[in-house]
């Protein structure tokens, strides 16, 4: 089963949607952040692509990323409960809510803006080039795992 096309307005805007429903006080069904450090973990995600913000993992350290995680992270099947995430995306302290919020809705904008073609053998910071599907299920399933997780 193929995950929402998150290139598409009506896809990108349902998420949008979902966004617009968390508050700050929105507490997460599992896990420990809270929704201003979610949505600071999400961004992450869109900052690797955007922002120069990241250095560049080392051979070694891609290699293992591509053989080991690239599958679980670029694939159809759902994240689990209480995943171990990257440390990139570990979030700590607290974040302001409405920024992050902001952020977020923006950088999903920019990226239905660009489109798919945009992403279309584009080169990821952690798994090499990806294919457009590969994109959509990292972005898509990232959102909506998160989302989920807070009840929108």
């Amino acid at each position: 089963m193929a995950l929402p096309d998150i290139f598409s307005r009506s896809v990108s805007d349902q998420v949008i949607e979902r966004i617009n429903r968390l508050t700050p006080e929105t507490r997460p069904q599992w896990g420990k952040m809270n929704a201003g450090q979610m949505l600071a973990h999400v961004n992450v995600a869109y900052e690797m692509v955007y922002d120069d913000k990241f250095p560049k993992p080392g051979f070694f350290l891609k290699f293992m990323l591509k053989t080991f995680v690239k599958k679980v992270v670029c694939s159809e099947e759902p994240y689990k409960k209480n995943n171990r995430t990257a440390p990139a995306f570990l979030i700590t302290g607290e974040r302001d809510f409405e920024k992050e919020k902001t952020r977020l809705v923006d950088y999903i904008n920019k990226t239905q803006r660009l489109g798919s073609q945009a992403f279309s053998n584009k080169e990821s910071l952690s798994f090499g080039r990806l294919s457009v599907p590969e994109w959509n299920n990292m972005f898509y399933k990232h959102l909506d795992h998160h989302l989920t997780q807070f009840g929108v």
